[in-house]
């Protein structure tokens, strides 16, 4: 007995218990927890509450969406977000109906907080999903909602009550893959097959503006022809990840060298500066549509981990994610053309080759 007593921990365990009991107290039962898998069939009115407001996460959310899609076509699927940029991003699936974008502090605009989820609540939903893992916020939030069926990850950071909770799985840690993941699981489906990958749905229309774009920053820099294909590389990123002008000037060295018939063009960061000191023509949009469509005509894509590397993904670009400190398992891209570049204690020179040697760049053009 003495062996086991180590693993209780009373005073946790207590607080757990009374954290269920408050919760089930301000927010009332959402239905019994059943194993029962979730009905495929009767779930029209769709509730997705992801709290999260940065350009990845919020671009990770939409496998889970083209996933919905997918299972549930007839279904209307509503938003609760914090993100900014959730219309760009989510406003061209067709199942989805309504965006309900709260405030990014909610303690400081209450009443667009309360007006968000009066609007919300008003909604009879026949399946409310919390996708994120980790937040307490999410799982709140979706408590708040009338729905039929609640469906999130079960952990110890999560408390409240819901009719289907999954356990997090200790060998799928993708963000853009474990809220498909939760959805499978729920519904007893094989959890194994191919993930949709992060979409922005980008139109023809949309592309087609994209090339032209970069035909033109090529041109302004006295460059007629786009060779066997332009690579875009964009040099910031936050905090560790930023690999630094010094470090990108060898990288590119190396390239170039390897691959002389392709184009360069970097793309700015939000502050409009070159983090290459304007060596190479570039192009700027604030607009994160223009600037996915532009992503979209590149033939290779090159940064470290970043917010704009997931919309590269997003926009069906080759894409090469170098990964130097932030978890690869985690924020790698994924499926057909999307690489994770390994560069943990790698030289640039070394990294360089490594891209160099991709199919994407030694098999021809996309232009």
């Amino acid at each position: 007995m003495l062996k086991n007593t180590r693993y209780y921990d009373p005073i946790n365990d207590f607080r757990r218990r009374v954290a269920r009991r408050l919760m089930r107290l301000v927010f009332g039962n959402h239905g019994q927890p059943t194993s029962a898998p979730l009905p495929a069939k009767g779930i029209y009115r769709i509730l997705v509450c992801h709290v999260s407001h940065s350009l990845g996460n919020t671009l990770l959310l939409t496998p889970l969406l083209s996933e919905l899609e997918k299972v549930y076509p007839a279904a209307e699927i509503d938003i609760l977000t914090r993100s900014p940029i959730a219309s760009e991003v989510y406003g061209h699936f067709f199942n989805v109906q309504r965006i309900f974008r709260l405030p990014a502090h909610g303690v400081g605009h209450p009443f667009q907080f309360w007006g968000t989820m009066r609007r919300m609540r008003r909604i009879r939903y026949d399946l409310a999903i919390d996708a994120d893992p980790l937040s307490q916020t999410g799982r709140l939030l979706m408590l708040l909602s009338h729905s039929t069926c609640t469906l999130g990850f079960s952990s110890p950071k999560k408390h409240g009550e819901i009719t289907h909770a999954v356990p997090l799985p200790p060998n799928v840690q993708s963000k853009g893959r474990r809220p498909v993941y939760l959805l499978r699981s729920a519904m007893g489906g094989h959890v194994a097959d191919d993930y949709p990958v992060p979409d922005i749905r980008l139109g023809a229309g949309e592309r087609e503006q994209g090339r032209a774009a970069l035909s033109r920053s090529l041109a302004a820099a006295g460059i007629a022809t786009p060779g066997r294909g332009i690579i875009g590389i964009f040099a910031n990123a936050t905090g560790p990840k930023l690999l630094g002008e010094a470090w990108w000037t060898r990288f590119i060295q190396v390239l170039e060298a390897q691959h002389p018939e392709h184009r360069i063009v970097e793309i700015l960061p939000a502050s409009g500066q070159s983090m290459l000191s304007s060596k190479y023509p570039a192009y700027y949009s604030s607009d994160l549509r223009k600037l996915a469509s532009v992503l979209s005509g590149l033939a290779v894509y090159i940064s470290a981990d970043c917010g704009i590397m997931h919309l590269a993904c997003a926009s069906d670009v080759p894409t090469m994610g170098i990964f130097t400190t932030t978890s690869a398992s985690e924020w790698g891209p994924y499926g057909p053309g999307r690489h994770v570049i390994a560069g943990y204690e790698k030289s640039p020179e070394d990294i360089a080759r490594m891209i160099a040697a991709m199919p994407e760049l030694t098999s021809g053009t996309r232009m």
